[in-house]
């Protein structure tokens, strides 16, 4: 029997940052992770793979586009997908092997295998070669992430009928590409494919884009997608799907109920979310179950048993990687005794397609609900002179401020780079600040960050550009 401080079952975002910070703070920490490589879906097939191939698939359409052309560059682009989807796996190959390098520099041991509970304080791990190593530790922690939620009537072979890692490797540009799901997955790979020259059709149960998000940043990006040729079937079920070696039969109804029709498609993506990873986990040794929706509860990151903590899409709150990593580094500052809190209230969000959209805080919709009294302040990017001259002024910042103390709620953006500008709103969100406070403040010219301030000056009715 192995004894350690402190034990984490899972690789990946929140698994490996709390080993890391446990190794910082001089705990005896291992950390048990059954794939060859560590990182877990965020780094191996999920938003680290979906970036590389965003950001070359952009490229690729600007080139052929002719948005190249009218800024002068002239090309004659070829697609190469076998060099695309290469430079996709070595660049994650490049960062799995940097966490191996600070799991080493902070003196983490990774045990190679699959872990389960086996009572209080003890995990037994199946490794690779089928033998059995059992360990203790004073804390557990399970970190062991989500999988993507099936579709009841659809089978997912990875053959004609995806899930999100098996879009990630496709070997041919889909004529048709159908995506079961309008979420933040399913809008960014079908992105990636209509960018490379898929038909594109996005087939979503409710009556709206990207549940969650404020409505008014949804409906503008719908229609900005839209604009770009992705084809949207809203309010409607795939109740049947049925694949052959070359494609895929749906079968498609009203959400409410009707007629039946068929779609055909070469390829399907279902994407409607993601539920939490607790197959074979033992949780039943310790006394543990799952809720309704398949997760494990937590008070402050601690389950109802002493010595197991819970961080990560395993648990509530957003199934977002920032989000594990900084519930990994407050856990992990409690096993060690010290304070430590997440704000769950300043947690972004970040859709990666074209414009970006990124969000932090509460929507119109939420404020609406709480009957609680605010003010909007919007700019838009077609007044920004940065985004105007590099022909990128599509979307707005909007920021929503109480209306009697001016406290900023919540903000969000579509449009340019979203996804670096929503860390100003973070910060200002965690300090609790004014919209008077950014409007205040001295922004680069020319920048798209001057769209932050400009949206702030017009929660109070003074922005000067728009």
């Amino acid at each position: 029997m192995s004894n350690y401080d402190v034990l984490i079952i899972g690789g990946g975002p929140g698994g490996y940052n709390a080993a890391i910070r446990a190794g910082q703070l001089g705990l005896k920490v291992a950390c048990i992770e059954g794939r060859e490589t560590l990182g877990g879906t965020c780094l191996n097939v999920g938003c680290m793979p979906s970036k590389a191939l965003l950001h070359a698939s952009e490229l690729y359409e600007a080139a052929t586009s002719g948005e190249l052309n009218n800024l002068g560059i002239e090309v004659k682009p070829t697609l190469n997908l076998a060099q695309m989807m290469k430079q996709k796996d070595e660049s994650v190959t490049a960062l799995t092997k940097g966490i191996e390098f600070l799991f080493r520099k902070n003196k983490v041991e990774w045990i190679k295998g699959w872990g389960r509970l086996n009572g209080p304080g003890k995990v037994t791990v199946t490794l690779a070669d089928g033998s059995v190593r059992e360990l203790q530790a004073k804390d557990i922690v399970i970190a062991t992430g989500s999988e993507p939620t099936p579709l009841p009537g659809v089978t997912i072979d990875n053959q004609r009928i995806l899930d999100s890692t098996g879009a990630l490797a496709l070997p041919q540009v889909p004529k048709h590409l159908v995506v079961i799901g309008a979420g933040v997955i399913g809008l960014e790979l079908g992105s990636v494919w209509r960018r490379l020259g898929s038909e594109v059709t996005v087939v979503e149960y409710l009556d709206r884009i990207c549940p969650g998000l404020d409505n008014e940043t949804a409906k503008t990006l719908q229609r900005t997608l839209s604009k770009q040729g992705m084809n949207f079937k809203l309010a409607t079920k795939v109740s049947a799907a049925k694949a052959t070696a070359n494609g895929v039969t749906l079968d498609l109804q009203p959400a409410a109920g009707g007629a039946v029709e068929q779609l055909q498609a070469d390829y399907v993506l279902v994407a409607i979310g993601r539920r939490p990873y607790t197959a074979g986990l033992g949780l039943e040794t310790v006394g543990l179950a799952t809720d309704k929706r398949g997760m494990l509860e937590n008070q402050q990151h601690r389950s109802s048993v002493p010595g197991i903590w819970i961080i990560g899409d395993v648990t509530s709150g957003p199934m977002l990687a920032h989000k594990a990593e900084d519930e990994a580094i407050a856990c992990i500052e409690r096993i060690a005794g010290h304070a430590a809190e997440v704000n769950y209230e300043a947690i972004p969000g970040v859709i990666y397609t074209k414009p970006e959209v990124a969000t932090v805080g509460k929507t119109e919709e939420q404020l609406k609900a709480e009957g609680r009294a605010y003010k909007v302040g919007k700019f838009p990017f077609t007044a920004n002179s940065r985004a105007k001259i590099n022909h990128e002024a599509e979307g707005f910042v909007k920021v929503l401020a109480d209306e009697r103390t001016d406290q900023i709620l919540g903000v969000h953006i579509i449009g340019p780079s979203a996804g670096e500008l929503i860390g100003e709103y973070c910060v200002a969100l965690e300090f609790s600040a004014s919209a008077e406070d950014i409007a205040l403040i001295c922004h680069p010219h020319p920048t798209r960050s001057e769209a932050l301030r400009q949206a702030a000056m017009s929660v109070h009715g003074w922005a000067m550009q728009a």
